[in-house]
C-alpha cells in the first residue's frame, strides 16, 4: 500500500522560495521513482511580504491550517523592512510554541567533500548532534521594560526553566545517545547563572540514574565554544538550552561546511502536532532572487523530515547524495566555491536520486 504524506510548505522570505523549491523537488523525485510513497504539498504565502500587505505574519487560523499536515517545510523568515522580533515571534516561534516542538535537532557533521576552516581537523572528528531545548528557557519571551526614555530606564528579560521542559529534552537526548551508542554532554553556564543553570545541572544529574549505559559530561558554554574549535571530537550528542543551542549550532555550521549546509528540525516527538524542518541560514536578502543560494541545507532538512516520517532508508540515501554532490564539485553554489545555480544543484540531487533507482529499489535503498 502506498504511503501518502501531507506536507505544508512555507517558502517565506528572501532565498526561502528558491531553496524550498529544491527541497520539494527532491521529495517529488523520490515519489516519482518509488511507487510506494507519495507527497501532497500545500503552500502558504506567509512571511514578511504577507505582513507588509496584511499586517500579520500568518493567518489568524494558521496553526489550525497547518495542523492537518504530517510535516512542515519552512524556507526562511526575515526581511530588513520588518523588525526581527516581529517576524520571528509571529511566525517561526508561533509555530514552534503552538505545536509544542520542544526538540530542536541540529546535526553538526562534516560531510565528505564539504570545506572546513579547521585545517588540522580530520572529517571524523566533527560528528555531533545538538539537542536544543526549543520551547522555553531564554526565549520564553517574558520580562518587562520600565521607565522608557528616563534615567531609570530598565529592561528585564526573564528565563523560564521548568522541570517538565528540562526533563523531556534531556530524556530525549539521553535516549538518542543510548540508541546511537554515543556520549552525551550537557552545556550550561552554571558557574555564573546561579538559578536556572544550576537547576538544569541538577535535573541532568538526576536522569543519569535512568541511563547508566550512557557516558556523560558537563561543559560550560564558553569552554564548549573553545573545544568545538580545538577538540571537536569531544562532542557527540549535546543537550543544551535554547540560547546556548542557538549560538553553538551556528558555530557548528561554520566548522562543518558553512551555513549553506546547516539544517534543523523542530520536533514534537509525540507527533500530536506536525514537526517543522528548515535550513537555518536565514533569508539572506542580499542574494535573494539571484538563484545562487545553496539548497543543500534545505535538502538535508528534508532528510530529517524523511527520518521523522519513518522513511529512514530514504533519509540516509539523501545524505549520501548530498555528500556525492559535494565531493564531485560539479554542481555546487558560490558559497562552496562553485558556480552552479540553486536550481542546478537541486537538479543534480534529483538526477542522482533517479540514477540510484536505475538499478532497482533494492539496490538503491539496500
Amino acid at each position: 500500500m502506498k504511503k501518502k504524506f501531507s506536507i505544508g510548505v512555507i517558502p517565506g522570505d528572501g532565498v526561502g522560495p528558491e531553496v524550498t523549491a529544491e527541497g520539494v523537488r527532491a521529495l517529488k523525485t523520490i515519489a516519482e521513482v518509488d511507487g510506494s510513497v507519495d507527497f501532497d504539498f500545500t503552500y502558504y504565502p506567509w512571511g514578511c511580504d504577507y505582513y507588509l500587505k496584511n499586517g500579520i505574519m500568518m493567518d489568524e487560523d494558521g496553526l489550525k491550517k497547518l495542523a492537518v499536515h504530517d510535516a512542515i517545510l519552512l524556507g526562511a523568515v526575515g526581511d530588513p523592512r520588518v523588525p526581527d522580533h516581529i517576524s520571528l515571534w509571529n511566525l517561526l516561534l508561533k509555530i514552534r510554541k503552538g505545536f509544542d516542538q520542544y526538540i530542536n535537532l541540529r546535526p553538526v557533521k562534516l560531510l565528505k567533500g564539504a570545506p572546513c576552516p579547521l585545517t588540522q581537523t580530520d572529517r571524523s572528528q566533527i560528528d555531533m548532534i545538538f539537542v536544543r531545548e526549543n520551547s522555553e528557557g531564554e526565549y520564553s519571551g517574558k520580562g518587562r521594560w520600565t521607565g522608557k526614555n528616563t534615567d531609570g530606564e530598565m529592561a528585564v528579560q526573564e528565563d523560564i526553566f521548568t522541570r517538565k521542559g528540562c526533563e523531556r529534552v534531556m530524556r530525549y537526548a539521553y535516549m538518542l545517545a543510548r540508541e546511537k551508542g554515543k556520549s552525551l554532554t550537557s552545556v550550561t553556564k552554571s558557574n555564573a547563572i546561579n538559578y536556572s543553570m544550576v537547576f538544569w545541572d541538577k535535573i541532568f544529574n538526576e536522569l543519569k540514574k535512568e541511563f547508566p549505559q550512557v557516558e556523560t559530561h558537563s561543559c560550560l558554554v564558553d569552554a564548549a565554544a573553545m573545544y568545538m574549535i580545538k577538540e571537536p571530537e569531544r562532542f557527540q550528542v549535546v543537550v543544551t538550552s535554547n540560547l546556548f543551542g542557538d549560538i553553538l549550532t551556528d558555530l557548528g555550521a561554520a566548522i562543518a561546511g558553512g551555513m549553506g549546509l546547516a539544517a534543523g528540525a523542530n520536533i514534537n516527538p509525540e507527533k500530536k502536532y506536525p514537526s517543522m524542518f528548515e535550513p537555518i541560514h536565514g533569508s539572506a536578502p542580499d542574494i535573494a532572487g539571484k538563484n545562487i543560494a545553496d539548497p543543500l541545507a534545505t535538502i538535508w532538512a528534508v532528510s530529517q523530515m524523511l527520518e521523522h516520517l519513518g522513511l529512514r532508508d530514504w533519509a540516509r540515501l539523501l545524505i549520501d547524495i548530498i555528500e556525492e554532490v559535494l565531493y564531485e564539485k560539479q554542481a555546487i553554489t558560490p558559497d562552496l566555491g562553485g558556480t552552479a545555480k540553486t536550481s542546478e544543484t537541486g537538479e543534480r540531487v534529483a538526477e542522482k536520486i533517479r540514477m540510484k533507482f536505475a538499478g532497482g529499489k533494492e539496490n538503491a535503498l539496500g
